[in-house]
């Protein structure tokens, strides 16, 4: 099985990203869509919009908006489809989480990502 990732979508894209999934429920600020190179823009597993307005990037937060994200993404059947997905591309490629946060350890592609994961290791 290759590598589970994430990026911001800001960065370079590179071969082995593999499979870019962009994972924000809004399209990134000044990124074309015809230039981000994403295959899939998975927005029914981003967190609610309520939920990212609370949050609001604000480090102290993230705690609390891990344990009430993780809640959304378990109450979410398309979240269950999206670990199949990549459960299937992981065979092939690896897979890159694309995000658009300023702050790469608070975000919800860290915790996309370890919802994934820990799926992945139950089946």
């Amino acid at each position: 099985m290759k590598e589970l990732r994430i990026k911001r979508i800001y960065e370079a894209i590179e071969e082995q990203d593999g499979y870019r999934v962009l994972t924000d429920r809004l399209w990134p600020r000044g990124i074309a869509k015809a230039k981000a190179a994403i295959d899939l823009w998975e927005k029914t597993v981003a967190p609610s919009t309520e939920l990212r307005e609370w949050f609001g990037h604000i480090p102290e937060r993230f705690p609390e908006f891990t344990e009430r994200y993780l809640q959304e993404l378990e109450d979410n059947s398309d979240a269950t489809k999206f670990v199949e997905l990549c459960q299937k591309q992981l065979e092939k490629s690896n897979v890159t989480l694309l995000y658009g946060a300023k702050d790469e350890v608070h975000n919800q592609a860290v915790v996309l990502q370890n919802f994934i994961n820990k799926h992945l290791r139950t089946k």
